[in-house]
This record gives C-alpha cells, sequence and structure tokens, in this order.
C-alpha cells in the first residue's frame, strides 16, 4: 500500500493510500499527524504504509462466502439459539453463497446486493422467495459486514446502501380468533385426548407453543394460581431443544383460575398412574409429556390439533391462534390492554395495539354508548335541575340568606 507525506499550515502528515470508495469509487487516503520534521513524517509514512500492505494482504483473497462460514457463523453459533442459527446457515448456504459466495469481500458492491435480493423475489422461472424471508436474508448480510468492517475486513459496509425489500411488504399475517361459542365446541371436541389439557392452558393463557410445552411441575403454584414462565421447547428437525427466556417480558408470571388448576390437576394424577405403570418417576418433570417421560415434539402437537379443528368443525385456525383468540376475547370483555399485553408477554403495549386493532374500532363504539350513558341525567336529578333553572338569581340569592341565617 502507498504512503506519502503531504504538508498543510506547517504541519506534516503521512498518508496512506486505502483503495477505492466501494460505493462512490472514490480513492480513499487517510492522513495521520506527523510533526514538524519532514523526516519523521516519511519513516511514519513508510510504516504505516507497510503495516497497511501486511494487512490488506491477508484480507485481499478473502471471499464473502469464506467470511460468511469460516468466522461469521461459528461465531454467532455460540450466541444464538439452536433454531436462529440453523435459520442463519440454511439462508446462507441456499441463497447467499451461490450468488455472492465467491466475490471478494472487499470487493462487494451494493449493486451486487440489491440484485440478489430482486433476484430473490422474482426469479426468471418458479416462485420468488416471501418479502419477510428476503429482509431475513439482508439483515445476515447487514449484520455479517458490520463485522467485517468492525474487524477492519472492509472499508465500509455497502448493505446499508442497499435497498432492503420495502417495510410495507413486511407486516404481520393477522391472526384468526375464534368466538367464544367456537373456542368452546373446540375445547369439547378435545376433551379426553391426550393433548386436551394443552389446548385448554394454551387458551385460558395465551402462551406461546414453545412456553406451554417447556413448562414443567416446578413452575405452577397451585395454592397462589400461578404459572412461572422462564423457559421454552423448541424443534431443531427431528430433535427437541430447550431454550431459556432472554427478556423480562420471557421470563413472567401468569395468574390463573380455579378451572385451569382443576384441569392440570386431573393430569398431572393421570400422568402419574401412566407412568407409575410403566416404573417412571413424575419428580419433577416435563408437565406435559408423552407415555415415556419426554417432553411433547412441537410437530406431533400441530398434527393432532390440525385434526382436532378438523372434527370440531370450527373455522381452520393454527395452533398459535389459540393465543390470538385469548388475547382478543379479553380485550373484547374490556380487559385493560396493558393488563393483555403483560398476559401474553409482549415486549410493548404498543406490540399488542397494532396486533388487535381489529378489536379496537368495536370498542370504540361501546365507549361512545357508555360516555352517552354517563351523560343522561338521573331523573330526580332532572327535575330539580328544572325547578332550580326556572329561578332567577336574585330568588336563589334570597334562600341562600335565609339558609345561612
Amino acid at each position: 500500500m502507498d504512503g506519502y507525506v503531504a504538508q498543510r499550515r506547517g504541519r506534516f502528515y503521512a498518508v496512506i493510500y486505502q483503495g477505492l470508495d466501494p460505493v462512490t469509487g472514490k480513492e480513499r487516503r487517510s492522513w495521520h499527524p506527523a510533526g514538524t520534521d519532514r523526516a519523521e513524517a516519511e519513516r511514519l509514512a513508510k510504516k504505516l504504509a507497510a503495516e497497511e500492505t501486511k494487512r490488506t494482504d491477508a484480507v485481499r483473497s478473502l471471499t464473502f462466502g469464506a467470511y460468511l462460514t469460516s468466522q461469521w457463523l461459528p461465531a454467532k453459533e455460540l450466541h444464538l439459539a439452536t433454531s436462529t442459527y440453523r435459520g442463519y446457515k440454511r439462508n446462507v448456504q441456499l441463497h447467499i453463497l451461490p450468488v455472492l459466495g465467491r466475490t471478494r469481500i472487499r470487493r462487494l458492491r451494493y449493486q451486487q446486493i440489491e440484485a440478489l435480493y430482486e433476484m430473490l423475489l422474482h426469479p426468471e422461472t418458479g416462485r420468488g422467495l416471501a418479502p419477510k424471508t428476503v429482509y431475513e436474508i439482508h439483515l445476515i448480510i447487514r449484520g455479517s459486514l458490520t463485522d467485517a468492517h468492525r474487524r477492519g475486513l472492509v472499508t465500509r459496509n455497502v448493505a446499508l446502501v442497499a435497498r432492503a425489500p420495502k417495510q410495507r411488504s413486511l407486516q404481520r399475517t393477522e391472526g384468526k380468533a375464534l368466538t367464544e361459542e367456537q373456542l368452546r365446541q373446540l375445547l369439547r371436541t378435545a376433551a379426553g385426548h391426550r393433548f386436551f389439557p394443552i389446548y385448554w392452558l394454551t387458551a385460558m393463557t395465551g402462551m406461546r407453543r414453545n412456553e406451554v410445552l417447556g413448562l414443567k411441575w416446578s413452575d405452577v403454584d397451585v395454592t397462589k394460581k400461578r404459572l412461572h414462565l422462564n423457559r421454552g421447547l423448541v424443534a431443531v428437525g427431528y430433535e427437541v431443544h430447550q431454550t431459556r427466556g432472554k427478556t423480562k417480558t420471557a421470563r413472567r408470571t401468569i395468574e390463573l383460575d380455579e378451572t385451569t388448576i382443576a384441569v392440570l390437576e386431573g393430569w398431572r394424577a393421570y400422568q402419574a398412574a401412566e407412568f407409575a405403570a410403566v416404573g417412571i418417576d413424575l419428580a419433577d418433570d416435563w408437565m406435559f409429556s408423552d407415555g415415556h417421560g419426554e417432553p411433547v415434539h412441537p410437530h406431533a402437537l400441530y398434527q393432532a390439533f390440525r385434526r382436532i379443528v378438523h372434527n370440531a368443525q370450527v373455522p381452520p385456525i393454527r395452533f398459535h391462534d389459540l393465543r390470538h383468540t385469548h388475547g382478543t376475547l379479553l380485550i373484547k370483555e374490556g380487559v385493560p390492554v396493558k393488563v393483555v399485553s403483560e398476559r401474553l408477554g409482549h415486549a410493548h403495549i404498543a406490540h399488542t395495539l397494532e396486533t388487535y386493532q381489529h378489536v379496537l374500532p368495536g370498542m370504540q363504539a361501546d365507549a361512545a354508548r357508555t360516555a352517552e350513558r354517563l351523560a343522561e341525567p338521573r331523573p330526580s336529578t332532572k327535575k330539580k335541575a328544572t325547578r332550580r333553572a326556572g329561578k332567577t338569581s336574585v330568588e336563589r340569592r334570597g334562600n341562600n340568606r335565609r339558609k345561612a341565617a
């Protein structure tokens, strides 16, 4: 890498050439103060140029694909949940490496990244990826280049300039909510099924699937009627992995009703008898398990729920929609949105308002009718107001003086 000495206002600077800007195409140089002695400045310029050359030689041939697979992904594996890491790795291997993998990381341009997004969204043949998936790929590229910039492997994160899929295309799919009668019908159909306690608890608490499957018997306080959430259970392929709640809202307490407590106690008695028959100690193990004490696999729960929904002849819903049903029915019944937000474990109440905004217009109409009733005068109050309004101000002052006397 080239280095030379420049003078400005009586002071010398060691100037090091750092190649072309990947976005603007202009030459990049770094200026280092070197005092008032030209000889010292020349020695500094030579030293810095040698260091820059040594550093750039190490990364000059590094490809974006090699960086992702040998440095970035291994570092991410140490800090991400298994399922999240698998998702990152899958997107890298299927969508990023085939197109950008052989490009040298220092020669990567934002135009190449934008072309990748366009190709994934609108391929020449076949169906394109969903905007949400392409945005996740954008986050991977942007995050990896941010780390590369921090390590000095690139001079600028070109992904910050690349246009990602429009946010309006990434709006959440609105969940479906059952009515009260439909929920009753679903639960009546599920009665007697091994997973009935799971369906009931989810419908009565709005817990996420991974949260309800991650429960252990030590998490429930029957006396205080509370559930303490601090772990989850997720499926990665055929394997089931335990996760820990990383946020305050993920680690929360949910109040239970009497009927739900009774359902859980009935299930525990059945589970204890089942385990005793095969010589398994119930102890403090998974609240919901198969006949051998192993936790329920999320895929098994999913398949069983589909059959229950079909047999119940209710609108087709996902298991996650039991959570949405819980939140919707609570809000319709007038439960404060803040309480619903805390119960569901939302990080911000704004998310709750956005998710359940379809319920609020009807509540606005109810609020208007309530305000109207509050403004209506009571009969006795109306008569007194009429009589008082018929008196002159002089008569009212006279009456007030007589009362004072």
